[in-house]
């Protein structure tokens, strides 16, 4: 891959990265509830979605083509982003001003798992890479080698921003001192999460 087609990709991979969606929300609400070392756990499990080596096995082309395999996934992560809503909506608050134990975090593997759900379950990502990484590609070189750089690059963009979205919040936390701002906290990002469900459930397939 030329130096010059490199650093046009990357510069799309920070756009892609910083434009908001689920993994950004996902992201700022394990900030907010586990703070940032634990948190980042979920951008962890983000990555592991592997969604260009998803691509790049003919799942992408998949998912293009058929709009069944479009559907279930797209309903299945709906549900799920509707779920984690629920979730945020139902989250104690800490009475960080009283004498109480703070509840249980979660553990790095159920974050991991979590985040790795709202990026498996998004097919318009999927879809998303599918039509950008072919205008990047040079055919007449090595097909894998470019598709490790670009998994390689994407994946470090994409931890570097979804750092800065779970260390912002994490910093607004503490911050938080009455039930009532952590409470209305956790109900906004709930609203995020109902919001990017119900965009999800209005994406169609784009007839091939």
């Amino acid at each position: 891959m030329a130096l010059e087609t490199w650093l046009a990709y990357f510069a799309a991979c920070w756009v892609i990265s910083l434009s908001p969606g689920a993994g950004a929300i996902a992201s700022m609400s394990s900030g907010l509830n586990h703070g940032f070392r634990r948190g980042y756990w979920n951008a962890v499990g983000l990555q592991l979605a592997l969604q260009i080596a998803v691509v790049a096995a003919g799942l992408g082309a998949l998912l293009a083509t058929s709009e069944l395999a479009f559907g279930l996934i797209k309903w299945f992560g709906v549900a799920y982003l509707a779920y984690l809503g629920w979730r945020q909506w139902q989250a104690p608050v800490d009475e960080l001003a009283a004498e109480r134990a703070p509840r249980r975090p979660e553990r790095p593997l159920a974050l991991m798992l979590r985040g790795f759900l709202v990026n498996a379950s998004n097919p318009k990502a999927i879809v998303f890479i599918l039509a950008v990484l072919p205008q990047f590609l040079d055919p007449a070189r090595p097909l894998l080698v470019q598709y490790l750089v670009m998994a390689a690059t994407m994946i470090g963009v994409d931890l570097l921003v979804m750092a800065g979205y779970t260390g912002l919040a994490a910093r607004v936390l503490r911050l938080l001192r009455s039930p009532r701002q952590q409470r209305l906290l956790n109900r906004t990002f709930a609203g995020f999460f109902v919001a990017a469900a119900g965009l999800l459930a209005l994406v169609r397939r784009t007839p091939g």
